[in-house]
């Protein structure tokens, strides 16, 4: 255990380095903001602030849950950069073509269509940001292009577009409209600016426009080769390492009775039943909101005809959506938490049921207070200013204002108060079991601090560092640290069910968290290739995220092992359907974190699918498929271990498992998956604005893939209910057999 330890630490220790390191050069190398945008003539276009104003109104009426920027956000809308560089390309080459042929660029030849592109590409990609002074300067015509974009944005947000799932009035002020089409403008400049004595953008070239020779770089083709390269050694060298420690030492036989059968809840322990209510009536909220939400995208501004985006618009429901998964999934786990702790120390110190009862009034007004926040943000009752601390920040998944951000880290502290306070007479004992707990207590600890890292930015923070913090949260918080507790409570779980020696269960918990980090802590700049920031960021990010694919390669094994130990005993079927969902996790990590993540993770694929249905597709079969399923397996588990003595009635939960598994593999392969493929294809062939625009996504086909997701959906919203009813009968005793 000790090399163990020591190879854990070096790769924290190693992977942060990195990480923090990269960070460091994308503060140095990201697109300036610069101070003002002035003309060859001497009048000024964009004026000191307005940039960082448009930021703050794009934030307040949604940010990213209103299309996206930079291939970061949502679906339905345009890609605001993407739009922007397209529009802004096409208004000039008319204009050159009108003035130099007197005819429209697209009615021209190809050899002069040729020469005017030639043009605008120098236009376009010279640098003229002088670091003196912060001043960009432009040709006039650009002031021209600016003013027609404005005009189609103001229209666009303040008389609404149902084809954007964008209703009336979301911006109608036409200093707010101002400021927000600067903020696009400077999304755009950084697309299509070359680096200072480099030949490519500070968003390495992306989107794919051709128009302004945005094509992907050398870097985004070598690097992709490398990381497949490193995938396949990854992959060869686990699978050799497997088989070589296959039956090292055998499983301890299963006891002939329930070691938990006569297991008596503690206090604190029944506190925490309330958790899992909340948790099954968050999951059916959001099964709700996310069917509103896809509908959106067929029908913009309703729902089968009633005018519910008045009240209840796109960017609402899927900021919602979002949220509350985020919200059950993490309550799961932290009740889990909280329930396993007695378990771990056969102890419960004094005013640990308060202490759970606290954080439950804590957890409640957070969630209530930033929904709340969220929707006055989005109908304009709040300013840009109020909106940051107590509305909307607009940034996907750390959406809550900045208040209840705080709020929710003071909740999470708490609880490792409580966690740390149980496992402590545990971690003072010797024996085996001793390591295990020390692990839970590190993935403990790193879950309650890490979610700090959302409160490195503030109001008018560089989009390019809001990103890369933003992504510590979404990335290490979530996928990194939540996976390490929870890979560790399953591994006590069958520990404490004696199905597996306490010795392999640290041994496997602490190996298997070494070899996620390994690729998961520096694989965080997967998501940052086309942030603004430098190449070295695609080059490590690049690589590290192959080898995250490495270690679900094997995952099949574990799950076979967690099916073989449900059949071991008699007694071991009364825990079927949470190791059921354990399994199902195992599945759709290789799934939905494996084959769809790397499908977009390699540089030169994500060039062209950041953003397209290609990646809710990946977000769905991970975020719900590996943490939504492991948490439904875990409240599963706690409830089983409650009331030991008595049999459930397993009739929904079949019925839930096998419809949720069912209805979300429907979802991906009926819709999202063709949708983006696509899309995919239209980003490659002629740009990615027009694989995000209304005239593609529009279309027959598209809308009837779009509604191929009902099926599915349907399926899956089933699977819910079932689920939600069978924990709403343990309250009521329906789900409990009779006593014979």
């Amino acid at each position: 255990m000790r090399r163990l330890w020591l190879l854990f630490s070096a790769v924290m220790l190693f992977s942060f380095l990195v990480l923090g390191w990269i960070g460091t050069r994308i503060y140095q190398e990201m697109p300036p903001l610069f101070d003002k945008v002035v003309t060859t003539d001497g009048n000024t276009l964009i004026d000191s602030g307005d940039v960082s104003a448009g930021q703050n109104v794009w934030q307040s009426l949604g940010g990213m849950e209103v299309g996206s920027i930079w291939g970061h956000g949502s679906y339905v809308a345009p890609d605001w950069t993407a739009d922007w560089l397209h529009r802004e390309a096409i208004f000039i080459l008319d204009r050159w073509a009108d003035a130099d042929y007197g005819s429209t660029f697209e009615e021209l030849d190809n050899e002069k269509q040729a020469q005017l592109q030639a043009r605008l590409t120098a236009l376009l990609r010279t640098n003229t940001f002088d670091t003196e002074t912060g001043i960009v300067t432009v040709d006039p015509i650009r002031v021209d292009a600016f003013e027609s974009n404005l005009a189609h944005y103001s229209d666009v947000f303040s008389n609404g577009n149902a084809d954007y799932a964008i209703p009336a009035g979301a911006v109608s002020e036409s200093s707010r409209l101002r400021n927000l089409s600067a903020f696009f403008f400077w999304t755009s400049w950084a697309a299509s600016t070359n680096r200072p004595d480099e030949s490519v953008s500070y968003t390495n070239n992306w989107p794919h426009e051709p128009l302004v020779g945005n094509r992907p770089t050398g870097d985004n083709i070598v690097w992709t080769g490398v990381s497949i390269i490193v995938l396949l050694a990854g992959i060869a060298g686990m699978a050799w390492w497997y088989a070589s420690k296959r039956n090292e030492e055998e499983e301890p036989l299963p006891p002939e009775s329930d070691p938990l059968a006569l297991w008596e809840a503690t206090p604190s322990q029944r506190a925490t039943v309330k958790y899992f209510w909340v948790v099954a009536a968050l999951i059916l909220v959001q099964m709700l909101l996310g069917v509103i939400t896809a509908h959106y995208g067929v029908e913009g501004d309703g729902f089968y005809g009633f005018p519910l985006s008045e009240w209840l618009p796109y960017s609402v429901t899927r900021t919602w959506h979002v949220q509350m998964g985020l919200f059950w999934i993490a309550t799961a786990w932290l009740a889990a938490g909280l329930f396993i702790g007695p378990l771990v120390s056969d102890h419960e110190p004094k005013g640990q049921r308060l202490g759970v009862n606290v954080l439950f009034a804590a957890l409640l007004i957070v969630v209530v207070g930033s929904l709340t926040g969220e929707w006055l943000s989005i109908q304009n009752k709040m300013t840009d200013t109020v909106s940051f601390y107590f509305g909307h920040q607009g940034y996907e998944y750390v959406d809550l204002g900045r208040d209840w951000q705080i709020a929710l880290m003071v909740g999470l502290l708490l609880w490792l108060f409580l966690m740390i306070r149980v496992l402590l007479p545990a971690m003072r004992k010797t024996g085996q079991q001793r390591q295990l707990v020390i692990l839970l207590a590190v993935a403990t600890g790193a879950i309650a601090l890490f979610y700090g890292a959302g409160l490195t930015w503030g109001r008018h923070t560089h989009l390019s560092m809001v990103e890369y913090w933003r992504w510590w949260v979404v990335h290490l918080w979530v996928e990194g640290f939540f996976e390490v507790f929870a890979t560790t409570v399953i591994a006590f779980t069958f520990m404490r069910l004696n199905l597996i020696r306490p010795r392999i269960a640290a041994a496997a918990a602490l190996l298997s968290a070494t070899i996620f980090l390994s690729g998961g802590i520096i694989g965080t700049c997967h998501h940052l290739y086309f942030s603004g920031t430098p190449t070295v960021a695609l080059v490590w990010g690049s690589v590290f995220s192959a080898l995250e694919v490495v270690p679900l390669v094997l995952v099949g094994f574990d799950a076979t092992e967690d099916l073989r130990r449900s059949r071991s005993s008699q007694w071991v079927q009364r825990y079927k359907w949470p190791i059921y969902f354990f399994v199902s996790v195992a599945f759709w990590n290789m799934i939905g974190a494996g084959l769809f993540g790397f499908m977009i993770n390699p540089p030169i694929a994500l060039y062209y699918m950041q953003g397209l249905n290609t990646t809710p597709l990946h977000g769905h079969a991970a975020l719900f498929g590996v943490y939504g399923m492991l948490g439904i397996g875990l409240m599963l588990m706690c409830l089983r271990v409650l009331v030991p003595g008595r049999e459930w009635k397993d009739g929904l939960l079949r019925f839930s498992f096998w419809t949720l598994n069912g209805g979300l593999m429907a979802m991906c392969l009926l819709s999202l998956l063709p949708v983006g493929l696509l899309q995919t294809k239209a980003s490659v062939e002629q740009g990615y604005w027009y694989a995000r625009s209304a005239e593609f996504m529009q279309t027959d086909l598209m809308q009837t893939l779009k509604w191929m997701r009902v099926p599915g959906d349907t399926v899956f919203f089933l699977g819910a209910v079932a689920l939600v009813v069978f924990v709403a009968g343990l309250k009521t005793g329906h789900s409990f057999r009779r006593a014979e």
